[in-house]
């Protein structure tokens, strides 16, 4: 999967290296530019680098998004808080019976053409040692999964994320281009913790009624670094004829990691990379 180093190097080009100079771990900008990503997720949970690509940079991943939206593979299902069937033994009204709607379009990885900037932002080490830095996890890794290491999430009018809890500790995501309106990232930071589940703040939520919901705006070049196991979270309905689309980067503290044949099918529409031969 992964390309010659030379070829990768071409990924600095994307980034606005005098804002986050990734090339140089050992500088004054590096760290101010960790240290201040540290500093929101410990605040919120959540750090936004703006401006992380350069205009230019920007520029040529939003024409590469857009030469590779229409290979995504649409699902619209119903989703739960907690990424589980819903809990039908408990009472009404009760988070865990709750149910939103999922719907979006996702590009795997392996549909990524060889030369795709944002691959080679993807497959870039100085990206993964940044993040890695960011996080204070010891070290990442990529995941091995073939079709969800890398994707591109496409939203079209309509269409939205429930609100959720992550099952895992982290997500990177790259914000390529906005809707018209709409499409933003809500979060309610740390709603619960890992021995409290805090389900009357969770239904408050759910029903619009929690005054600690947070609103981050959709801004196109920005770095997203989420720790969403804790934070309850959703993208708001997409309006308009101009897709939302966001690049997710796959990382794990664990090397390794792939995902399950039933998330894959759901979210690929196939559980193999195009070309490879079934299972038997």
């Amino acid at each position: 999967m992964r390309r010659p180093a030379a070829d990768l190097e071409g990924a600095a080009r994307l980034v606005d290296l005098d804002r986050y100079p990734l090339l140089d771990p050992a500088s004054p900008g590096w760290e101010r530019a960790v240290t201040s990503a540290q500093d929101q997720l410990a605040a919120i949970g959540a750090a936004e680098l703006e401006g992380f690509l350069s205009p230019a940079g920007l520029a040529e991943v939003t024409a590469d998004a857009t030469a590779h939206e229409h290979r995504g593979y649409r699902s619209e299902v119903p989703g739960t808080v907690y990424l589980e069937l819903p809990d039908r033994q408990a009472p009404e009204g009760h988070p865990r019976r709750w149910t939103g709607r999922a719907a979006l379009e996702a590009v795997a990885w392996d549909l990524f053409d060889p030369d795709s900037p944002i691959r080679a932002l993807y497959e870039w080490d100085p990206l993964l040692r940044f993040v890695e830095a960011i996080l204070g996890r010891g070290p990442l890794y990529r995941y091995a999964d073939p079709l969800g290491g890398l994707n591109l999430a496409v939203m079209r009018d309509g269409d939205e994320l429930q609100w959720h809890f992550d099952q895992t500790d982290f997500v990177v995501s790259l914000a390529v281009r906005a809707a018209e309106t709409g499409g933003d990232f809500e979060v309610a930071p740390r709603i619960r913790g890992p021995d409290d589940e805090r389900y009357d703040a969770v239904a408050a939520v759910l029903a619009g009624r929690h005054h600690g919901v947070l609103r981050l705006p959709m801004r196109p070049g920005t770095l997203l670094v989420f720790e969403g196991r804790h934070s309850l979270h959703r993208v708001s309905p997409v309006r308009g004829p101009t897709s939302r689309l966001v690049a997710l980067l796959g990382y794990d503290t664990r090397p390794g990691t792939t995902s399950s044949d039933l998330l894959k099918q759901v979210r690929y529409g196939r559980t193999v990379p195009v070309g490879a031969a079934p299972r038997p």
